[in-house]
């Protein structure tokens, strides 16, 4: 995404290491050894089993720690080839990038503790970052974790990119992805995506490809375009947090949305019961733009907000702005439905378009999901 990133009370790292689970990134950040952390967490993996026993066959363990399988999320992706294998991370921070491929179908994460703050899968690439053989990584090669195949299901695991603009002044491309996901019937329940600039790319193989995608209870964090892509998506109950920038001294400081709708597409983004909030002053966020990247002019960016709280950092007398000025914002598909809170407020009307309630009967998580009901059975 083009570029127009924020300091929290620690640094993004630090603050990574300290909120990792059971005492394991604070162990870590004062150097205590291995032997330490295992007396401290003497089953690693909970209540999921154990590489002495398993839940299935197709069950692998993962612990930086060494009590598992593997060490490494990459290497017990590596190991499940094929289809339908099951991957129990315990707590830890895992500082690596993660690729799935489009041939490890139906794969489940499971983050062991059941709280996504404990086990955490970072790296720091950004767009601009060179490469070891010359260029950059781009975009989608600063991605922490890309998940190309089909049916891939995420629970309590944090995904994050800690590339900070700070750290590197002479970067001009700032984009950082924590997750790139691609997949069809890909599902996030309780997971956390960390970073600044295109935190979650939110996206499909192809413009031809209308993945289904489905956040549930997440927290999504940064500051611009942080949620992006051409995915057709649905984040229920989620928490999208604004962060505030000390590099800006004037507003907008970023933009929560920026989908990319292929124009053939009649499902975009629908965010339904969510809340967004902000570390930033009131007013400094815009809602949306629309991406319509060089690669896919006729896209027709969709987004729809329903049902969700909208804090004071969202500016609600403006709160979208195009990306270009070729393709007004007033010309794509974006809409809002009973939404509430002081950055929902209808001030001027021509700039909030609004469903009308029969327009919203047809606006919901089966419409845009239709037979594929990954709500079901989730915890």
């Amino acid at each position: 995404m083009p570029s127009p990133r924020p300091q929290l009370p620690l640094s993004r790292r630090g603050f990574l290491l300290a909120s990792a689970g059971l005492g394991v990134g604070a162990a870590l950040a004062v150097g205590s050894p291995a032997s330490a952390l295992a007396a401290a967490r003497p089953r690693p993996f909970g209540r999921y089993g154990s590489p002495a026993a398993r839940l299935t066959p197709q069950t692998l363990y993962v612990d930086p720690h060494g009590h598992g399988d593997f060490t490494s999320v990459q290497a017990a992706v590596t190991a499940a080839t094929g289809s339908g294998w099951t991957l129990v991370l315990a707590p830890g921070v895992y500082r690596e990038t993660v690729a799935v491929d489009v041939t490890r179908t139906e794969a489940t994460w499971i983050g062991a503790s059941e709280d996504p703050r404990d086990v955490v899968i970072v790296y720091d690439n950004a767009a601009g970052t060179p490469k070891p053989g010359g260029g950059t990584y781009g975009t989608t090669g600063s991605a922490t974790t890309t998940v190309q195949a089909a049916g891939f299901t995420a629970r309590w695991i944090t995904f994050a990119n800690d590339w900070l603009r700070a750290d590197h002044p002479g970067i001009s491309g700032t984009q950082a992805v924590a997750i790139k996901v691609q997949g069809d019937r890909s599902a996030f329940h309780h997971c956390r995506f960390l970073g600044h600039q295109d935190t979650l790319y939110a996206d499909s193989t192809a413009l031809t490809a209308f993945a289904r995608q489905y956040y549930s209870h997440c927290y999504v964090e940064g500051d611009v375009d942080f949620v992006f892509g051409r995915a057709t998506a649905v984040y229920e109950n989620c928490h999208f947090r604004t962060l505030n920038r000390t590099d800006l001294t004037a507003a907008p400081y970023g933009f929560v949305f920026a989908p990319s709708t292929a124009g053939a597409n009649p499902r975009g983004y629908l965010v339904v019961r969510g809340r967004i909030s902000s570390e930033a002053p009131d007013g400094f966020y815009k809602l949306a733009r629309p991406w319509v990247p060089s690669s896919d002019t006729t896209a027709r960016p969709m987004l729809t907000v329903r049902d969700t709280w909208m804090g004071p950092g969202i500016d609600a007398t403006a709160p979208y702005t195009n990306m270009s000025d070729t393709f007004p914002w007033q010309n794509q598909r974006f809409a809002e439905y009973r939404d509430t809170g002081p950055g929902a407020r209808i001030t001027v009307p021509e700039n909030r378009p609004q469903l009308t309630p029969e327009q919203a009967k047809s606006v919901t998580r089966a419409a845009y999901l239709g037979d594929w009901t990954p709500w079901k059975g989730a915890h």
